[in-house]
């Protein structure tokens, strides 16, 4: 059972969370002259030199607890939970725009759901089916308008964009699992310790980009924009990267993950609401009613978990 000290802790870490998170949808309409790989080469050098100006304080402390395994499953949930990730997102938002990546996206709180919920962890499957259910239908209404409403876009893009969300959505689906189950398993380091590794090793990794990203396009941007670029990938890389992800990973440890994966919905909702200010317009009917469907949803997700609603051994 959920004590109620965690439930807050970790609804108020995965909603500040989602508040950061958020922002990452954006950060391709601000770089629209730069192409997807570029932008998660960016952000990643950024998150891994933040990351590891942060650690040099700890250094000698934290890498005398690393071990083989350690470096082994963070490269590999960098890989999975950011390169390969964002480059789905980018690919999504600059082709079919930010709110059909957003709530096709949106839908993780469903699928780390049904992959990584354990019996006897949370809530039983079973409870959460109607919570869920509006989930889905939430994501439902939003493709019904992107498909239904006019729009300029081709329809290549748009299906380019869906594979591209879909894509990021299956990715970061099985990094939140296995990252829970790492941290759950990994007590040696902090849930802030552990973004910072895992920001360290991306950092690496994204170093193999540099090149496929780089060359030659330089010439093709001015010193301004190139000013612009690094300023969104280091204001990306902190406030997603660095925070975002210290407050992830402390909900994860908190709550089970049959409601940590739903509090997702967060950077969903705060995702729209930047790319609606960004676009200054008010949301269209279905998605205005795919967002109250999947906050209704995890609303009531959240209630479900609460300890007054779980059962009580007979005593």
């Amino acid at each position: 059972m959920i004590q109620s000290r965690n439930l807050i802790l970790g609804l108020i870490c995965g909603l500040v969370a989602g508040a950061f998170w958020g922002g990452v949808f954006l950060a391709p309409k601000l770089l629209g002259d730069f192409t997807p790989l570029q932008m998660t080469a960016g952000r990643y050098i950024a998150y891994g030199l933040a990351a590891a100006v942060l650690l040099a304080p700890g250094w000698r402390s934290v890498m005398s607890r690393m071990d083989g395994r350690d470096w082994r499953d963070l490269i590999l949930l960098s890989l999975l939970g950011n390169l390969i990730y964002y480059v789905g997102l980018a690919v999504a938002v600059q082709t079919a725009g930010v709110a059909l990546a957003s709530l096709i996206i949106g839908l993780l709180p469903v699928t780390i759901t049904l992959v990584g919920a354990k019996p006897g962890e949370g809530t039983p499957l079973r409870t959460l089916a109607a919570p869920l259910a509006l989930i889905v239908a939430g994501g439902v209404c939003i493709n019904v308008a992107v498909f239904a409403t006019p729009s300029d876009v081709p329809v290549g893009k748009l299906v380019l964009g869906v594979l591209g969300a879909t894509l990021a959505l299956a990715v970061w689906t099985v990094y939140a699992v296995w990252n829970a189950r790492r941290l759950a398993a990994t007590p040696k380091f902090s849930s802030h310790e552990w973004s910072l590794l895992t920001g360290l090793a991306t950092g690496m990794l994204s170093l193999v980009l540099v090149v496929p990203a780089f060359m030659g396009g330089r010439a093709a941007h001015g010193a301004s924009a190139w000013g612009w670029f690094w300023i969104v990938s280091f204001a990306v890389a902190i406030g997603a990267s660095v925070i975002g992800n210290g407050l992830w990973n402390n909900a994860s440890r908190l709550l089970p993950l049959s409601l940590s994966g739903q509090l997702i919905v967060f950077e969903t909702l705060f995702a729209l609401l930047y790319g609606f200010l960004h676009e200054g317009r008010w949301p269209h009917l279905l998605e205005g009613a795919a967002i109250v469907l999947m906050l209704a949803g995890v609303l009531w997700s959240v209630r479900l978990h609460h300890p007054s609603a779980q059962p009580h051994p007979a005593g």
